[in-house]
């Protein structure tokens, strides 16, 4: 077994200081978690001093050592995923090493350090990690400052914990995840563990491990709510306002506006004690409340055919089809001479004013690229124009680097932000000046759709700390919102 290096490994002397720093460092999460836990604090003061008075540091360890019996680590969890107390490397640091250092360690103590070696994985890791194929040795150098100098490699032992990982890297849907017990296999690996747990070549096994299904868990989470929320406004759009959410566990008619709003606020199940059973049985709820959305809206596609069947076989003509459900039934199928006249002479003007074929998504992002590509912007320049039909799009400098020199994740979430924001404002347009509303609503579906994704995207990046990414993408997003309001005025 390997061991330890860094200074604050179990059995390692450390000065008196030293000590007293790291009780600094984690007293204040020691007090949210208190005051979170209405645990009685006796101190009057809120910040430790520099310098360790004997009869002070006596009582505050004393205190420390009863608050981790009582903690356990959904609390710490909770206080950690919830509040700002994740933000500080340097707390997150010390209470780790301070956990590491007892020389006889509970299960929760081990369940404590399994979860802030994450926490302080995902709070340390370059942007880039999130989006790519993670292995030991990306751990072995983010922990470093942790476990010190550690040679990855794969134990025999934790042999189930690479198994399970190729596995998550082909699931392509919640649901598949679901059919598995990755969350009891991994447990159960950790607790067969015993001592060897904290051997440092484990530690990295099980830090890969649970981020990689923390990671894939929240991005199936995430197409999943994408999917419900499009579901949503398509409902909205057909005008419909209570559906059936019996999978859900709800009743057979719900209100719309319900729904939407659970769709809208639905948390991650982490923040509490989960087990197997309680993620499943979350995440069970959010594919029942996506089956409830997708069942109305076959409800709906199916009266629409029936309608197009009617119409056909009474001898509707094919304009007569693509009306709306509300346009008023037409009594006579038979039209006198002269009228019928009137209509052909409007249909054929209709025709000669017909716009273009509206730009979808794709077609908006491939227009913009090409323009960029054609004419790069200045240097130095902060705002560039791109013009789709009569309508002008400005971008900014960090927008038209996602599309002429930055790849990834981030870039491609700007790119989707632009084209969203530009099939919007291309619509409004037509709307607005020449009365064509027909692309609308379908303009208006997809920025809602991607408007839900990006700003999920923007909580992604907060999380992983890369502030640069959140600020642009934050910025791009409020963009496409306000584009949206624009359009639903009309």
């Amino acid at each position: 077994m390997s061991h330890l290096t860094s200074p604050s490994a179990p059995g390692t002397a450390d000065t008196s200081q030293s000590h007293w720093s790291e009780t600094v460092a984690v007293f204040p999460i020691y007090l949210a978690l208190a005051k979170q836990l209405g645990i009685a604090i006796p101190f009057t003061q809120r910040k430790l001093p520099d310098s360790p008075e004997v009869e002070l540091s006596s009582q505050v360890q004393s205190w420390l050592d009863a608050m981790d019996q009582r903690v356990l680590v959904y609390q710490l969890r909770h206080l950690l995923q919830m509040t700002t107390m994740n933000a500080s490397e340097n707390s997150l640091k010390s209470l780790i090493e301070r956990h590491l250092r007892k020389p006889t360690k509970t299960t929760f103590d081990r369940d404590k350090i399994d979860f802030l070696l994450v926490q302080y994985f995902a709070l340390c890791a370059p942007a880039k990690i999130y989006h790519k194929r993670i292995e030991l040795t990306d751990v072995a150098e983010v922990i470093k400052p942790i476990l010190g100098e550690v040679a990855p490699a794969t134990l025999a032992w934790c042999e189930p914990l690479e198994v399970m990982i190729k596995s998550l890297h082909s699931f392509r849907s919640l649901r598949e995840i679901l059919k598995t017990n990755f969350i009891e296999q991994g447990r159960k690996v950790k607790e067969a563990a015993g001592g060897m747990f904290y051997d440092p070549s484990a530690l990295l096994a099980f830090i890969r491990f649970n981020f990689i299904l923390r990671r894939t868990l929240i991005e199936l989470m995430h197409a999943d709510l994408i999917a419900t929320r499009a579901g949503i406004a398509k409902l909205e759009a057909s005008d419909v306002h209570v559906i059936d959410c019996r999978n859900t566990g709800l009743s057979a008619a719900e209100q719309l506006t319900k729904i939407k709003k659970l769709a809208d606020e639905w948390k991650q199940p982490f923040q509490k004690e989960y087990t197997e059973r309680s993620v499943n049985q979350a995440f069970e709820k959010l594919l029942g409340l996506r089956a409830d959305v997708e069942n109305a809206l076959e409800k709906i596609t199916a009266k629409m055919s029936d309608r197009l069947v009617i119409e056909a076989a009474k001898g509707f003509s094919p304009e007569s089809q693509k009306r709306t459900a509300s346009a008023p039934p037409i009594v006579s199928t038979v039209l006198p001479k002269s009228t019928a006249a009137d209509t052909a002479q409007k249909f054929e003007a209709t025709q000669k004013n017909q716009p273009p074929e509206a730009l979808d998504f794709e077609a908006c992002m491939e227009k913009i690229w090409e323009q960029l590509i054609a004419t790069p912007p200045l240097h130095g320049r902060s705002m560039t124009t791109v013009k789709l039909g009569e309508t002008r799009i400005l971008l900014s400098s960090w927008e038209v680097a996602a599309f002429v020199s930055e790849t990834g994740a981030a870039a491609e979430d700007l790119r989707r932000a632009v084209a969203a924001r530009a099939m919007v404002s291309t619509a409004t347009t037509n709307a607005r000046e020449k009365g064509h509303t027909f692309a609308l609503d379908k303009a208006l579906a997809v920025g809602r759709v991607e408007a839900s994704r990006l700003q999920e995207r923007v909580d992604v990046a907060k999380q992983a700390k890369d502030t640069e990414a959140a600020v642009n993408l934050g910025i791009s997003t409020k963009r496409l919102l306000s584009a949206l309001d624009e359009a639903e005025k009309l």
